[in-house]
């Protein structure tokens, strides 16, 4: 099954963080609201994948 993996950037100091690891189907990407919901999830990882990249908290996502 196809999956989608957003990391930040490793750097000597800091490793990468994974902030999304999800398996999906590809019958999903045929429903609007489902493909909807994966594309808001992605949007949340990767604004979380910066903030770890410099550095920010992540306890505080955008959509919490």
């Amino acid at each position: 099954m196809p999956r989608i993996i957003v990391m930040s950037e490793s750097t000597p100091e800091r490793e990468s963080a994974i902030t999304l690891d999800e398996r999906i189907e590809s019958a999903v990407m045929h429903s609007g609201h489902h493909s909807a919901q994966l594309i808001e999830r992605v949007g949340w990882a990767v604004h979380d994948a910066d903030a770890a990249e410099h550095g920010d908290a992540l306890g505080q996502p955008p959509h919490g």
